[in-house]
């Protein structure tokens, strides 16, 4: 039970350290946080295990590492396949969405009010 309940802790700095490191807009609540932090640690340390010859399950410092790497990598490939989806939708043209389509959105949001 309280080996959950670690992972879960785990996950949720993890997921949280690396949307602060990595830029960029990611609407997601604690929950989705912390499952992007457990999958990040699975991601990481199959990678610094399998890739890289780490052993991340004797190391503090390695197991931070690559589960906030992990996660890292996680954000950025939901960032590419969600990328183009969103600028089409925000300006009908193709490519990256812009630091102005996200200003647009988040003034869009504001601008609604707390009940949307």
């Amino acid at each position: 039970m309280f080996h959950l309940i670690g992972w879960a802790i785990f996950g949720l700095v993890a997921g949280a350290l690396a949307r602060l490191v990595h830029p960029g807009r990611d609407p997601m609540n604690w929950f989705w946080t912390m499952a992007l932090g457990i999958a990040g640690a699975l991601l990481g340390g199959w990678i610094c295990d399998r890739i890289l010859g780490l052993d991340v399950n004797n190391s503090t410092f390695w197991s931070w590492i690559s589960a906030i790497g992990g996660s890292i990598l996680l954000l950025i490939l939901y960032h590419l396949a969600t990328g183009r989806r969103a600028a089409d939708a925000g300006t009908g043209a193709g490519g990256p969405a812009t630091g102005d389509d996200y200003k647009k959105a988040v003034f869009d949001d504001l601008s609604r009010g707390p009940n949307g």
